[in-house]
């Protein structure tokens, strides 16, 4: 028991002077008797502020790749052509001062929202170029000069309705949505519309009236429906009509869509209707909610609630309704909070009048004109062509590069090792056939074998087994340096003091070399496979850039980059390729750095030449 006691002391004396340094002020003498060399290269290398810098960048690099993917979950099937190339912004939602105490109308479009106050002032806000030539916010001068009642915010465009009755249409119009019928502009309208690509606006007598392109909208009226229709939703390809009778009516010509398959019940008794992109929803003078359409985003999962349903909107792919106890509810896709809303406002605690929803904002008005927003306010780092969030794709490809450049080096590390260890300790025969291998693979140029091995595997390979793939390559094709630098280390010390006792004592050679010899270079190799792993993750991303890598939709610094290489994304949508470029750059330099700092620790004199 007592030896035990004497056996584990030691041994926290040891771990205690390693790490921590002795109890007391020592004297320059007894400071180099106790000293380790680890402790030592650590000592140097903590106090080398460079490295100490970049060591911090890399953990903070490290710890956001692989942290960030629980918060920021990648979705590869996930693509939204509402959200392309929205550059990095936060006020998506943030609704104009001038509206904020004088809201009149409102309307919420795919990146932008668009108001008018009492004075019949319009106000956009939000990112608002619809292409590199057409924005939104620059609103043509006779609609600046009418007084406007009424806003409707489209895919591509905007409706505007003046207190006299006229309509107005910016934004794009290509495609017949400025073309308002003569009989509309010569009405009394009481409500507008717009969605992709097309329009509408109801009278007071209950003529609707319907414009735009109508290749992907049915966009005609029967005439039997005239004169008795009370509302209209708008879906993206499609309308339905809430009748003066209470009915719910499809009155298109386009019979065979699932849109037009109208759910039982809603032929009388229903007093709300309401559209997202691809279903409808109605609400009877009982409580229910039928919803029906292309349901493939939880539209149809109606939560729960006290009380009764009193007024419903639709965003893209989500409902948000009003209930006679005040209270709001959401359902749908709530893949940017939209469906999630405030606490305050489930709970009933404000008395809302107005609420406005749309692609993926919602915005709510009191009775004192407070205006609350949920949903969408922006993108960090912007979106791509594709509309996906950058944010999200540089932390999830942050994680497939660092994961390829370490497993690239520990397979390096295994071969270099071992080849170099057996190499030096041995020598002879085997020094010269390994040596002779390692020269035949350093030979090899990486590149092109990488790039003629990915074109003849790439249509048998998964995504997966290419990410594999490029790992083993990497690793294969990178281990003679190490090799060659850990045989010169053996062949320095294998004729010490130490060497020569465990041979005298009958050690295995093998022993020897892996477990007595190993450890006393350890610090080198630490040194050279830091430097190898920026190599790798540069390797790597070489290869996504140049389309030979990892391609998409799965992320990587590397092939981000390549999504980016033309003139019109480097000149327009510099977030693309700007915030990649900067955290691999940033990175990569951090690994160096440690890299240097750690060479200096193990070899002081490096300092000085």
């Amino acid at each position: 028991m007592e030896k035990k006691k004497k056996t584990h002391s030691r041994i926290s004396t040891w771990f205690r002077r390693m790490f921590f340094g002795p109890g007391r002020e020592l004297s320059f003498l007894e400071e180099e008797q106790v000293q380790s060399p680890l402790r030592s290269m650590a000592k140097r290398f903590f106090t080398n502020k460079i490295a100490m810098t970049g060591l911090i960048v890399f953990l903070s690099c490290l710890l956001l790749v692989i942290i960030g993917p629980i918060f920021l979950p990648l979705d590869l099937s996930y693509s939204d052509a509402t959200q392309q190339n929205v550059p990095p912004t936060r006020k998506l939602a943030a609704v104009p001062e001038a509206l904020k105490s004088d809201l009149k109308k409102l309307s919420v479009g795919t990146t932008y929202g668009i108001g008018c106050d009492n004075a019949g002032q319009v106000y956009t806000w939000g990112y608002t170029k619809i292409t590199d030539k057409i924005d939104l916010a620059e609103i043509p001068d006779e609609v600046r000069e009418a007084k406007i009642v009424d806003v409707a915010a489209g895919y591509d465009h905007v409706l505007a309705l003046s207190d006299k009755g006229r309509l107005y249409v910016w934004g794009n119009t290509r495609l017949s949505q400025a073309d308002i019928p003569q009989k509309a502009q010569k009405k009394d309208i009481i409500l507008i519309g717009a969605s992709t690509q097309y329009s509408a606006a109801l009278t007071k007598e209950g003529y609707l009236y319907l414009w735009g392109n109508g290749n992907t909208a049915d966009i005609k009226v029967k005439k039997d429906y005239q004169n008795h229709i009370a509302k209209f939703a708008l879906s993206d390809y499609a309308y339905v009509c809430l009748m003066d009778d209470g009915s719910i009516q499809y009155t298109g010509y386009n019979a065979t869509t699932s849109y037009a398959q109208i759910p039982e019940g809603l032929e009388s008794g229903v007093i709300d209707i309401a559209a997202s992109s691809t279903t409808f929803a109605a609400v009877t003078d009982d409580g229910e909610v039928a919803v029906w359409g292309n349901v493939t985003n939880g539209e149809n999962e109606v939560p729960e609630f006290d009380g009764e349903i009193r007024e419903i909107y639709g965003g893209r792919y989500h409902y948000t309704a009003l209930l006679d106890t005040g209270k709001i509810i959401s359902w749908g896709d709530n893949h940017f909070g939209q469906a999630k809303v405030p606490d305050h406002l489930a709970e009933g605690e404000e008395q809302i009048k107005d609420i406005y929803t749309g692609y993926y904002q919602n915005y709510a008005v009191n009775e004192d004109g407070k205006i609350f927003t949920w949903g969408l306010k922006g993108y960090l780092m912007g979106t791509d062509n594709l509309g996906r969030d950058v944010l999200t794709r540089l932390v999830n490809g942050g994680r497939v590069t660092m994961t390829v450049g370490a497993v690239s080096v520990i397979i390096m590390l295994l071969i270099g090792i071992t080849i170099g260890g057996l190499s030096g300790y041995f020598g002879g025969r085997l020094d010269v056939v390994l040596m002779r291998i390692a020269e035949v693979i350093s030979g090899i140029p990486f590149l092109p074998f990488a790039l003629i091995l990915s074109s003849v595997v790439s249509s048998s390979v998964s995504l997966t087994q290419r990410m594999y793939l490029i790992m083993v390559v990497l690793g294969i094709l990178s281990w003679p340096p190490l090799a060659r630098l850990v045989r010169a280390q053996i062949l320095a010390v294998r004729e010490q003091e130490y060497v020569m006792a465990a041979k005298a004592m009958g050690v295995r050679e093998l022993t020897i070399v892996f477990k007595h010899i190993l450890p006393n270079i350890l610090s080198v190799v630490l040194v050279n496979i830091t430097l190898d792993f920026a190599t790798c993750m540069l390797t790597e991303s070489s290869l996504s850039y140049l389309g030979f890598g990892i391609i998409p939709p799965t992320p990587t610094w590397g092939n981000m980059l390549t999504g980016a290489n033309n003139s019109v994304v480097i000149q327009q949508y510099w977030w693309r390729w700007v915030f990649p470029a900067l955290i691999f750059g940033i990175c990569t330099i951090a690994i160096n750095l440690m890299g240097d700092g750690l060479r200096d620790a193990v070899d002081p004199k490096s300092e000085e030449r």
